[in-house]
Parts: C-alpha cells; structure tokens; sequence
C-alpha cells in the first residue's frame, strides 16, 4: 500500500473512530434499581418509561423483589437505586457506616395499606384490634367479627416486604403472624388469592386496594379513600422511599429530580398514590 493511500485509508478510520466517539449511543447511561414490589411491580416502571421518552439512550434495570433486597443492593452495590417502602433500618444504617458508606433517602409518594377482603364478605370495617387478632391467629372464623361463619384465611407477604414489616408495626404491634397465614410474594399475589376466596383476608398497597374482586376496609372507621381525599388521616399510611449512595449525581440526579419534579409527581398522583410534593 503507497503512503498516500495509507494515509487515506487511516484518515478514513479515524473518522470513524471520532464519529464513534461522539455518537450518543456512547453517552447512554444504565440505572438498576432494585426492591420494593409496591413501587416495583408498576409505578417505578412507569416513571422510567416517561423519563426515557426524554432520554432515549438511557437503560433501565428493575427488579421488584421486596423492599430489604434493595436496600442491601445498595449497601453491596449491585443497584444504584433501592426501593422501599419503609423506612431504613438502624441495622442497615450501621452496616452501611460499616463500609463506609452513607445511605441517602428520598422520599417518593406517600401510599396507604389496605386490609382487603373478598368483594363478597359482608364485612365493611374492623378495628385495629381486630386485624390484630386477625393476623396473630387469635381470631380465626369472621363471625367472631360480625361475618358470616367460616374460617379467615390470612394473606401476608414475605419477610423481604417492606409492607410485611409496616403491617406488624401499624397494625400488630410487632406480634408475629399466624403460623396458618399463606405467604406470598407480591401484591397482585394477594390481590388474586382474595379474590378468589371468600374467607379471604390480606393487606395490598393503595394501588391494589380495588383490584377485581376485592372490598378494601375501613380502618377504625376511615376508609382508605380518605387518604386519597385528605379528608382524614387514614391509620395505615406511610412515606415510601428511594435510596442512593450519598447524594446522586449526573443521570441518577437527573432521574430523581425527574421523579420529584412536577411531571414525575403527577404521574404518581395519576396512578393512584399521593403525591409527595
């Protein structure tokens, strides 16, 4: 090959080789985000999808698999957002210090646990005693509740919920569930079992509480469409979170003030939580 043509052919592939650099599939950033099922399973998704439609090169990566998984993911760096639905732990928090790293929360959307029974069941309301006992196991057949005769089964989620562990402290007063409760892994999980199951009891998130088939109760004599309202404080409400490694900067920053801005909020409040701000 003649120098000028080597020349040439180098010109050509540095060309290339600049217009690759500056191509903006380059520039594409990934996010994971892993945790809570109550933000997981469909809104996160939701405010990702919006927020791509305006950054095309951006990758997601959402796995919903309970709201403890999330926050170890972002202790052990395997995500780059957690997911929750309650608070961090004092644990966690030491465990992270541990390592040298500081947790960040931001807080996302407040939602509302709803206690759903069978569209069927005749009940409207119970008291926070009374889920109690429900839950525990010290009540097992709904005429002891004002219900027809038969026997309750309890739906709760997996110790990696953190609904699981919002349920016991809002409502339980930390007793332990029944050891007869069916465990399931998300929402729609519960949604679908009592649905199906006239005897059925269990708590979903506020977007679930009027899935096919279910009745949400009041609670103490509120429903959970006062929270919706803000006509009252609904007894089961609470913030939901996601956390970051320290501040975050560049995409991450972008993506959360996206969800904290007003086009992200109003997707929320669109898709049945209450906004956070």
């Amino acid at each position: 090959m003649c120098l000028t043509m080597w020349s040439r052919w180098m010109g050509l592939v540095g060309a290339g080789l600049i217009g690759l650099l500056i191509s903006p599939t380059l520039f594409a950033g990934k996010i994971v985000i892993k945790g809570s099922d109550t933000l997981g399973a469909k809104l996160i998704p939701i405010l990702a999808e919006e927020f791509k439609s305006q950054h095309p090169d951006v990758l997601f990566e959402i796995a919903a698999e309970g709201s403890t998984t999330g926050i170890a993911a972002i202790i052990n760096g395997t995500a780059d957002i957690g997911m929750s639905s309650r608070d961090i732990s004092a644990s966690e928090i030491r465990q992270a210090e541990g390592l040298g790293i500081k947790i960040t929360q931001h807080i996302v959307a407040y939602d509302g646990v709803a206690v759903v029974v069978n569209a069927a069941n005749p009940i409207e309301g119970l008291r926070r005693r009374q889920i109690e006992l429900i839950f525990s196991g010290g009540v097992d057949d709904w005429a002891a509740v004002g219900g027809n005769p038969g026997k309750i089964s309890v739906y709760t989620r997996n110790t990696a919920s953190g609904t699981h562990s919002d349920f016991k402290k809002l409502t339980m007063r930390r007793r332990d569930y029944s050891r007869n409760a069916q465990v399931l892994a998300g929402n729609e999980q519960i949604a679908s079992e009592v649905a199906a199951n006239p005897n059925g009891i269990g708590y979903v998130g506020l977007i679930y509480a009027h899935s096919p088939g279910l009745k949400a109760l009041a609670v103490d004599g509120q429903s959970i469409e006062s929270l919706l309202n803000k006509t009252d404080e609904y007894p089961l409400s609470r913030p939901t979170y996601l956390y970051t490694r320290g501040d975050p900067t560049g995409l991450l920053a972008e993506f959360i003030d996206f969800v904290n801005g007003a086009s992200g909020q109003g997707i929320i409040a669109r898709e049945g939580f209450l906004a956070a701000y």
